[in-house]
C-alpha cells in the first residue's frame, strides 16, 4: 500500500478552485492537475492527498477513492479470485497510471492504480 486518497465530485473547474485557494489555507498544495481531476497534498507528507474530480476521464463513474498499491496486477487478480465487483477493467492510461475500479463491500467505487 503506497496512499489512499479520497476523490470528491465537484461541479466544475470553478469548484476546483475554490477547493485549491480554501484546502491551501490549511497547507495543501496542488500537486496535480489533469483539468477533470486535481489533487492537493501537504507539501511535509506528500502522501497526504485529496483529489477533486469533475468526471472521470476513460471509466463511465467518477471513483470514491484511490488506493496506490505496490502490485496492481496482483492486487487485480486477488479482487478477482474473491468475486469482487471490477466497475472498471484493468486499463493502462495515458497518464502514466495502470489501475481498474472495484466496488467495495459498502458499495463505494474504489480506484486500485499502480504507477508505471
Amino acid at each position: 500500500m503506497r496512499r489512499v486518497v479520497p476523490n470528491v465530485k465537484v461541479a466544475g473547474e470553478g469548484a476546483q478552485r475554490a477547493n485549491r485557494e480554501f484546502y491551501g489555507r490549511l497547507g495543501l498544495a496542488e500537486v496535480m492537475n489533469h483539468g477533470w481531476i486535481m489533487t492537493l497534498a501537504a507539501p511535509a507528507v506528500p502522501a497526504a492527498q485529496v483529489s477533486f474530480a469533475v468526471r472521470d476521464a476513460t471509466a463511465p463513474v467518477l471513483p470514491d477513492l484511490s488506493v496506490e498499491v505496490a502490485d496492481v496486477d496482483a492486487a487485480h487478480t486477488a479482487m478477482l479470485a474473491a468475486g469482487a465487483e471490477v466497475v472498471h477493467p484493468l486499463s493502462d492510461e495515458e497518464w502514466g497510471v495502470r489501475r481498474f475500479f472495484v466496488r467495495d463491500p459498502n458499495g463505494l467505487v474504489v480506484n486500485v492504480l499502480g504507477h508505471r
